[in-house]
């Protein structure tokens, strides 16, 4: 099942990074860029889970949040801020956000909890998480992978590697998308990074 995210930041660099990185993850990912245009959103197709920063324009995120909460909209939440200061976090908590991120965050983290919470939401989901090609299965939740019924040893970037591989079966990724999402950093046409670890995903499966 592929969830809708909400992604609601007025910086639009962010933004349209986030967007980026989730549509990759394999979800469906609508953007808006104030608190207004994200209650517009959240009330007439609402989301699996919304991603909503805390400073914007006309109306913040902490302001969102307490009136989806107002309203008996128990969608997750996952607050972003450049705050960092406790009473700043306890703020995001108090007004009904389910997790806290500060700027600048760790990619890896932001989907990690993410995928916590849609986890406690939807808990019927996690069989459907797994992700099949042919007879190759891959487990993002537990970081494993199988062919047929062999379990397959990877490394961390291994897996990484093939689990977005697998997340976009039939679409073509170009290196500096696959540098930037599994490196964080795009090494450039000369390096042959990205063909060692595809040499070796393929003697493993």
């Amino acid at each position: 099942m592929s969830h809708r995210l909400l992604v609601a930041d007025d910086d639009r660099a962010i933004r349209e990074s986030l967007g980026r990185v989730l549509r990759l993850e394999g979800y469906d990912v609508t953007l808006v860029a104030d608190g207004a245009e994200a209650l517009e959103s959240i009330r007439t197709d609402p989301p699996a889970a919304v991603v909503l920063d805390v400073m914007m324009p006309h109306v913040d995120g902490l302001t969102v949040c307490r009136v989806m909460r107002s309203e008996g909209d128990r969608t997750p939440i996952l607050m972003l801020t450049a705050r960092t200061e406790t009473a700043d976090r306890v703020a995001g908590l108090d007004a009904g956000a389910d997790d806290y991120l500060p700027k600048p965050f760790d990619l890896d983290e932001l989907l990690a909890r993410i995928r916590a919470l849609l986890r406690r939401a939807f808990p019927d989901d996690e069989q459907a998480s797994i992700i099949q090609v042919d007879d190759l299965r891959v487990d993002p939740a537990q970081r494993r992978a199988w062919r047929g019924d062999a379990e397959i040893d990877l490394t961390k970037t291994e897996f990484d590697l093939l689990e977005l591989l697998a997340r976009n079966q039939g679409i073509v990724l170009d290196h500096t998308t696959i540098y930037e999402r599994i490196w964080g950093y795009d090494f450039g046409p000369d390096s042959k990074n990205l063909a060692v670890y595809i040499g070796y995903l393929r003697r493993k499966i």
